[in-house]
């Protein structure tokens, strides 16, 4: 079984889901995106599995978002894809691939959803957020105790 994360080690919410892949016994294949990024069909492709729209796909904090002025709502899903592929840290992150689906993991926890695997342990996220209680189930937000 092959999970696949397009990761950004920089990114606490892409370590994260890292974290909660490797919890539940699972070690993916980790793509540094930023060192290798997908080719141009790949990441329509995963965009099309996500079933969301491409700009959805698109980050706007610490890239050159605005100055190339991507915000324009004319833009097609070719010249924001075009963008992606000439500035890669336009693509949002992490994407996650796994047998069930592909996902944005936009918060972290999202990835739960599509894991084969259930839980094996409890997890804090790196500010200390608890996600996973003692007995691996889902812990409902903002409960840190």
């Amino acid at each position: 079984m092959t999970i696949t994360i397009y990761h950004n080690p920089a990114c606490g919410t892409s370590r994260n889901t890292l974290a909660l892949i490797r919890n539940s016994g699972l070690e993916p294949e980790i793509v540094e995106y930023l060192k290798t990024p997908p080719s141009r069909e790949r990441l329509a492709e995963l965009i099309r599995r996500m079933d969301v729209p491409v700009r959805d796909v698109l980050r706007e904090k610490g890239t050159p978002y605005d100055e190339l002025g991507l915000g324009d709502p004319s833009l097609t899903d070719d010249q924001l894809l075009d963008a992606m592929m000439a500035h890669p840290i336009l693509i949002n992150r992490p994407i996650v691939v796994t047998p069930i689906g592909v996902r944005l993991c936009r918060p972290s926890e999202t990835v739960l959803s599509i894991l084969p695997s259930p839980q094996r342990a409890a997890f804090r996220k790196e500010d200390g957020e608890r996600v996973i209680d003692d007995q691996g189930r889902r812990v409902s937000p903002g409960t840190n105790a």
